[in-house]
């Protein structure tokens, strides 16, 4: 199938957050999905792209879902919740429940929609387990249940265990590598029954287990220089996201 259109809702898993162009933009898994579409496409293929970082569920339903049932398109992907089950006082089924309905609006226009069972961050956070293990599998089992009621792709990234190795990752661990984008692009564009690029898909060799000197020295400099910043904005109710707009908030052609 060719799709004509493709929205792309969420935070910055899909504003495409660590893998940049060389002007310092932000790619990402979904543009590397739209640009590979508008090829079966052709020239008249839009894309759009409302996704932004930091955006939690309600902020990405009120800012994003009406815009995108306004255009009508073919295809949506949706990726939300990720940034709520970080906080300790979130209820996962809440969440579900409003992923629910809205998954349920945009499949009644006639639109496909892809899903995402979210990797596993927590193995690469210090405590994270304990911290965020339990709210990350409910939100998940969730999502697969709603999209198995709504007929909906499911993208698994928590059972490829590719993302278990580090070099999926950024330097934050939070967000996803120039690899582990393009990995993500590969499963969708597999989902969708469409080629995608071989390398994309790629395997990397198994990583060599870090000295326990180094790999605590490495958790304290992650500490220092991405988790207090992060903590830091939390505590004063900022977002790394509120002085950002989407990158493509109209359908758009794809340009070379």
């Amino acid at each position: 199938m060719a799709w004509r259109s493709f929205v792309a809702m969420g935070d910055s898993f899909t504003e495409g957050m660590c893998d940049e162009y060389p002007d310092g933009s932000y790619r990402g898994w979904a543009d590397l999905v739209a640009t590979r579409l508008a090829i079966d496409s052709g020239p008249d293929f839009g894309y759009a792209n409302l996704a932004i970082r930091g955006r939690l569920l309600d902020q990405v339903l009120a800012e994003q879902l009406e815009p995108t049932l306004a255009m009508r398109p073919d295809l949506v992907s949706f990726a939300a919740g990720g940034n709520d089950i970080l906080r300790p006082r979130v209820d996962p089924q809440s969440l579900l429940d409003k992923i629910d309905v809205a998954i349920g609006r945009i499949r009644a226009t006639g639109a496909d929609v892809i899903m995402f069972r979210f990797a596993d961050i927590a193995v690469h956070v210090p405590g994270g387990q304990r911290m965020i293990g339990g709210r990350a599998a409910a939100l998940n089992d969730g999502t697969r249940e709603i999209a198995e009621r709504h007929g909906a792709h499911l993208i698994d990234l928590f059972a490829d265990h590719a993302y278990l190795h580090r070099s999926l990752w950024s330097d934050d661990r939070l967000h996803l590598s120039e690899s582990g984008h393009r990995r993500v692009a590969g499963h969708v564009l597999n989902a969708l029954g469409v080629g995608v690029e071989e390398e994309w898909m790629l395997v990397p060799p198994t990583p060599q287990p870090t000295p326990w000197r180094l790999a605590l020295s490495a958790d304290l400099r992650w500490a220092r220089e991405h988790l207090a910043p992060w903590v830091g904005r939390h505590l004063r109710g900022r977002s790394a996201g509120d002085l950002v707009t989407a990158k493509r908030p109209a359908l758009a052609p794809i340009k070379d």
